[in-house]
Formats: structure tokens, sequence, C-alpha cells
């Protein structure tokens, strides 16, 4: 799956050095604006706004033994469902990017897996027949 995410409209405002910070709705706080957490803010909207996910069931910079995932998406049971990496714009996602979620899903264990750069996105899965890492074309449904 590649596929571009749209422009949303956040709440952003200037700290006393002139730094820019972003409201996350997830974590309820501000937060530096760096290009990372533009894209990782972005992700969001478009998990909740186009896939329709529950932001009550999304956690932002989850630990994952001694690493922090981008994102974790969890379905209703507390299971991890979908675990992404997010990259500046200006990184090109690799081999590398996609091994980096792997190691923190080596611990959640969750069925799907995305990175992105707020440009691209690559969603996949494993193949539980064959044990083969497949990429997707789509997102799946949120489960019930």
């Amino acid at each position: 799956m590649q596929t571009s995410i749209p422009q949303y409209q956040h709440r952003i405002r200037k700290g006393a050095k002139g730094a820019l910070f972003i409201f996350d709705t997830i974590r309820k706080k501000w937060v530096r604006l760096l290009p990372e957490e533009w894209v990782r803010q972005q992700f969001i909207r478009w998990l909740i706004e186009e896939q329709h996910y529950p932001a009550a069931l999304i956690a932002v910079e989850q630990s994952v033994g001694k690493w922090r995932a981008d994102l974790v998406v969890y379905d209703r049971q507390g299971q991890p469902f979908l675990v992404v990496e997010c990259k500046r714009h200006t990184i090109t996602l690799s081999r590398y990017t996609l091994m980096q979620v792997l190691r923190y899903n080596a611990l959640l264990k969750a069925p799907y897996w995305a990175i992105t750069n707020g440009e691209e996105v690559y969603l996949f899965s494993v193949n539980t027949e064959t044990q083969n890492v497949e990429a997707l074309d789509e997102f799946p449904p949120f489960p019930s």
C-alpha cells in the first residue's frame, strides 16, 4: 500500500523562545512541533477521521521494552492491533524503518504494522501460513 495522508488543521502555538508546539489530542498536551511530530499528528488524525479508529484506543510513544513505538492502536480487548513508525517527511522509508517497527512488534505481537513519512504509508502483516511479511493494499477495518 502506498498512499499519502491529507493535510489537517491542528492547534499550534508559539512558545516563549519562539519554538512551535502542537496540541496532541491523544496525550491531551502541547508537544514540541518537530518534523516527525507533524507526521505523527497527521497520521493520528488520518486514523481517526478516515479509517474510523477510536481515538481512545490509540497510544502515542508507547513504551516497548527499551524503545518507544510512535503509535500503537489497541483493539477493544486491549490487545495491540496496529503498530506505526513515523518518520519526518524528508526521510526515505526503507528496510531499516520496517525493521524498526518489526522490533517493536516482536514484543507487541500486533497483526498489523505500518511505516509512514507523511507522504507515503506502507501497511504490513504476517502471513500466518508462510510466516512471511506481506505488504497490504488497504488498512483493515477496526475490529468490532
